[in-house]
């Protein structure tokens, strides 16, 4: 019962464009304690959002999840022969990695085949303050925050970890300026990685591509210049997704 009424909400909203509380009553037969209560619940998981004094409209994240077919098959198989014959020129393991809810997870890893050593980064979620995938989403997609009462609470995984919300900030802050997000043994020691987003909003920057090996071979230099290399394979892998499959800015605009 409780999700048919989350359901005919969502239908209200979604086939008036915009609707009141008022208006879901009306449509819904609902009563309006009920209504309120369920309007709030909906706004608070962002699948509908306040788009002016007491009205509503489908919300981002429902959006992304309607529009966006890509499943995590659908982009592996895109996306995936670009990351190979990148490891195969630079001789590391490239990932690719996505939003999920409010995580950000590794979902596919190209090793290089030219019988070099290489670090393998894993699958799996990563934290958002301590991680090149996670932060390059992190900086660029608009629907994540970090709780400004998570100072304190933030995970030191290695000293290197960064752990202070204004440390945090202002690397986000150069994130955006340069492109490309940087992890320097804050995860593991003796591992870096860079990554990139495919887009600065949008699906797009839900989805990040990277590099990741050992801080021998990832040198400042280098880390320049490969992380200059994930903005350049972001766009190519933007430019293959096509606007019919990526959300475009306005369509996420309520």
């Amino acid at each position: 019962m409780h999700l048919e009424r989350l359901t005919m909400i969502l239908e209200v909203v979604g086939q008036k464009g915009e609707a009141s509380v008022a208006d879901i009553v009306a449509h819904s037969d609902l009563p309006k304690p009920s209504a309120y209560r369920l309007v709030k619940d909906l706004v608070g998981v962002g699948l509908i959002e306040p788009v002016s004094k007491g009205r509503f409209a489908i919300g981002a994240r429902l959006k992304r999840i309607a529009h966006s077919d890509q499943s995590d098959v659908a982009l592996v198989n895109l996306i995936a022969p670009i990351l190979k014959q990148a490891a195969n020129e630079w001789g590391v393991a490239f990932f690719l990695s996505r939003l999920r809810g409010r995580a950000v997870e590794i979902i596919h890893v190209e090793t290089p085949e030219t019988g070099a050593s290489f670090l393998h980064p894993g699958l799996g979620k990563r934290p958002l303050h301590a991680c090149s995938c996670s932060k390059a989403v992190l900086a660029f997609n608009s629907d994540l925050e970090l709780p400004q009462d998570i100072e304190g609470r933030l995970k030191a995984y290695t000293e290197f970890t960064l752990t202070r919300i204004v440390d945090l900030e202002a690397e986000l802050k150069l994130i955006r300026e340069r492109g490309y997000a940087e992890c320097i043994e804050e995860i593991e020691r003796g591992m870096c990685s860079v990554a990139s987003t495919l887009g600065r909003d949008g699906f797009e920057s839900t989805l990040s591509i990277g590099a990741t090996g050992s801080v021998r071979v990832f040198t400042g230099g280098f880390r320049s210049k490969i992380g200059a290399q994930t903005i350049d394979l972001a766009a190519k892998i933007s430019a293959e997704l096509g606007p019919a499959q990526a959300i475009k800015p306005q369509e996420l605009a309520c």
